[in-house]
């Protein structure tokens, strides 16, 4: 039987396990730029940034290079000839077939050049914080209600006493934080690992969000392991992803640091070549699990490190801090366990 939720509230449990069985909601496609809600000179720039960089001549290849629909790729592209950025080749491309090409002009390339020097950020077009918010609400890991099959399942090699996995389901299911203690060697990192399998759904991730103009990158090919996507056939009139294509699906994330985990991991990494901000570690976790192993082996001292978390647990929101100072807010959506060999006392 199900550990959550406690006698007497069978039914609403089963209807959110019911709930968590049909999947996360995916984000859906923009039908327009202004759904985009995005500034129109960002989303042109990136545009035209595209094309003179992955030298792409068709709307089909711009699309899925900027991750839009065709529609709204159109356009951005008509709204670029418009200002003399673009102009149309015809259809005289051995490689285009009947769709029309496009090249840029000479201003469009200036402006290309000039866009380059103040952001590298080029390729899939970024999903505003606001919107990327409505997004974790649908895929929260507070949404998740693991049953005990689920935990046997995943943690069937570990011999565990029977009271742990009693403790350990309402535990996860409250989506807050665990910490776990013990001497070395007695499982804390192979039932940390053993929760993260438990939890069996697909959630979708960002390629890159944006706040003020600025661009900040959040899939990680090193942090998100990618699902299996069945690919659109071109020729056929039914596509089969529905979702908006700047995100991707995948598992639910795992982080998992030990003694190297710093305070300035948890913030902002600037990147001044590109000009683009990569999200910390903690929102790369967003809708997965945060492992803190071996707290109290860091070269901070574990007050502070767990200081920094207290914020963001109690308010399910994080501060975080551009280059020019400017702080604002991003979701807050991970199940932290700290791991320590030390005695909470």
């Amino acid at each position: 039987p199900p550990i959550l939720p406690p006698t007497g509230t069978e039914d609403r449990g089963r209807h959110m396990n019911m709930q968590a069985s049909q999947g996360v909601q995916p984000p859906p496609p923009p039908k327009g730029l202004e759904d985009m809600k995005l500034p129109i000179v960002m989303m042109r720039d990136i545009l035209i940034k595209t094309m003179f960089r992955k030298n792409i001549d068709t709307v089909s290849d711009l699309a899925e290079a900027i991750c839009l629909p065709r529609a709204v790729t159109q356009e951005l592209m008509d709204m670029a000839r418009s200002q003399s950025m673009v102009e149309a080749m015809g259809t005289m491309s051995a490689t285009a077939g009947s769709e029309m090409g496009y090249q840029l002009t000479d201003s469009g390339k200036a402006r290309a050049l000039d866009a380059l020097s103040q952001s590298e950020y080029f390729g899939a077009m970024p999903v505003p914080l606001e919107v990327y918010r409505e997004q974790v609400k649908r895929q929260s890991i507070r949404n998740i209600q693991i049953t005990r099959e689920e935990l046997v399942q995943s943690m069937g090699h570990l011999v565990l006493p029977n009271s742990l996995l009693d403790y350990l389901g309402p535990a996860v299911s409250a989506g807050r934080s665990i910490l776990m203690y013990g001497p070395p060697g007695n499982g804390k990192s192979s039932i940390s690992n053993g929760i993260r399998d438990a939890m069996g759904d697909k959630i979708y991730v960002p390629r890159a969000i944006e706040y003020s103009g600025q661009v900040i990158t959040v899939y990680d090919p090193i942090v998100h392991s990618k699902a299996e996507v069945e690919t659109d056939d071109p020729n056929s009139l039914r596509r089969r992803r529905t979702w908006d294509t700047r995100y991707v699906r995948c598992e639910r994330p795992t982080v998992v640091t030990g003694g190297e985990l710093s305070l300035s991991m948890l913030d902002l990494v600037y990147n001044p070549t590109a000009r683009t901000y990569q999200a910390p570690l903690q929102l790369k976790s967003s809708g997965g699990i945060f492992i803190v192993d071996d707290l109290g082996r860091q070269a901070e001292p574990p007050q502070a490190l767990v200081n920094r978390w207290i914020v963001p647990l109690e308010e399910s929101k994080d501060i975080l801090a551009l280059q020019s100072g400017e702080k604002f807010e991003v979701p807050f959506d991970t199940l932290v366990i700290f791991s320590t060999n030390f005695h909470p006392n």
